[in-house]
This record gives C-alpha cells, structure tokens and sequence, in this order.
C-alpha cells in the first residue's frame, strides 16, 4: 500500500530499509560473482552437467535478487541506483510530492529533492521548514 513518509517515519524505518538495501546489494555480487566464475571458468564449456548445474545456480541467485527488490519496495522505498546507493523516500512539503533521499553511509535522512530532480538536485533538510513536511 502507498503512503508518504515523514522525515521521522522514514528515519525510524532507516535501519531495517538499509538492511534490506545491504541484502539487494549482497544478491547483486553473488549474480556478478557467478557470472565470473562462468566466463573464467573452462569447466563450464567442457561439461553439460557442470554447465546446468552452474546456470541453474545462476537462475536461482537472479530469483532472490529480484526477490529482495521487491522486498524492498514493498515498504513504499524507491531503489533509485543500487551501484551508488541511492534510495529515495515518498514525502509531501506544502502539498507538493518531493522525495526524502539517502545515499549508503548516512545513517539518517539529510537531504530531499523535488519529484522531477535526481541527487544532483538534492538539498539539506535544512533548507526546509519542517513543519510543512508532511
């Protein structure tokens, strides 16, 4: 179900999202490390058996990437880049949609941007009334 965030709400819940944002991360290298061992690998091209049994391994580790993705998400959290860390929060200042941002590292919400504005357009949270937040 949608809802917006508070800049407290989404705080509070910082510390599970980032958990689940390390999982998505985790699922991502062990699809990259797979990947490898298949191009690095000759075992992979001489045996049938090694071959399906490595690519069903594959299938699988892409399975549970997606999964935690959608774990993820299901908390109303927008993944924006997994390989720069950027999540964004669904928020609301003076009645207009605007997105609370996190990058990987920070341990609390500290900037925003406007719905149309990527990170390059982020902006301290201090730089807004907090009583309009809603």
């Amino acid at each position: 179900m949608f809802s917006h965030f508070t800049l407290k709400q989404a705080n509070d819940m910082l510390p599970t999202i980032i958990q689940k944002f390390d999982h998505v991360v985790k699922m991502k290298n062990e699809i990259n490390k797979i990947q490898s061992d298949f191009g690095t690998n000759p075992k992979y091209t001489a045996s049938f058996k090694d071959y399906s049994i490595k690519k069903q391994e594959l299938n699988s580790a892409i399975t549970n990437f997606y999964k935690s993705i959608e774990e993820l998400e299901s908390t109303g959290v927008s993944i924006k880049s997994i390989d720069q860390g950027l999540l964004d929060f669904p928020s609301l200042m003076f009645n207009e949609e605007i997105w609370l941002c996190w990058k990987q590292g920070e341990t609390e919400i500290k900037f925003w941007h406007g719905k149309d504005e990527g990170f390059n357009g982020r902006k301290p949270i201090e730089s807004i009334d907090l009583e309009k937040l809603r």
